[in-house]
């Protein structure tokens, strides 16, 4: 039975326009997002098959295109149209980030930085340049390496750091293999950038592994 013959109020978009967004669950949100299901599959059915193969709503979203597009009915233009969400989404991420205090909310910064990081294949270095009032002033990558190991260098993070007038930094990498403990090559560095850092009197607040689908924070585990 496809969803036009459903009862209305159990209709994904008549749902949530009567009840708002928070009640449809991951696969109705899936749903509509695709719009139309496949032969014999509506789209509500074609969303839990999708979200059963990768096991999450997450996994879904940080997918590689081919293992998106061997799900019948997925492919290269839902994969496209999913990838400009997902960019949409960061940039709104980011603008948030660039007005308020990201103290005030470290929930935007998981967020943003595992969308900018997630799908990335190599490992990638990332610093946030902050303000006095913990706004973020510049975004950068500041290095890309292998699928194990990238260079970062403290003296360059301390200059870039000069150049934008932060008074504090929140860095981050991701890891490819989705490993979660941070390397000690990880620790290593992460103390040197304290202390290049505290010679500049600027703030080391954090440094974030992305894994995978998670993220973890140096300062919540007592590691930094």
């Amino acid at each position: 039975m496809g969803i036009c013959d459903w009862p209305e109020d159990e209709r994904p978009r008549e749902k949530l326009l009567t009840r708002g967004v928070a009640s449809l669950s991951d696969a109705e949100l899936l749903a509509l997002f695709l719009r139309t299901g496949i032969k014999g599959l509506s789209a509500v059915d074609l969303a839990k098959r999708a979200l059963a193969q990768f096991g999450s709503l997450s996994a879904l979203i940080h997918a590689p295109l081919q293992a998106f597009a061997e799900i019948p009915g997925l492919g290269p233009a839902k994969y496209a149209q999913l990838a400009a969400t997902v960019e949409l989404t960061r940039r709104a991420l980011a603008e948030e980030l660039h007005t308020g205090d990201v103290l005030s909310n470290p929930d935007s910064v998981r967020n943003y930085l595992r969308l900018l990081l997630a799908r990335r294949e190599i490992e990638v270095f990332v610093v946030l340049f902050l303000s006095n009032q913990n706004r973020v002033l510049a975004v950068e990558e500041v290095a890309h390496g292998t699928i194990n190991q990238t260079a970062v260098y403290p003296r360059e993070i301390a200059r870039h750091a000069l150049k934008h007038h932060a008074t504090a930094v929140i860095v981050a990498h991701n890891h490819p293999s989705g490993a979660r403990e941070p390397s000690e090559a990880d620790r290593a560095l992460t103390k040197r950038l304290v202390s290049a850092l505290q010679l500049l009197d600027i703030r080391l607040l954090d440094h974030f592994i992305v894994a995978g689908t998670t993220t973890v924070s140096f300062a919540e585990e007592g590691w930094l």
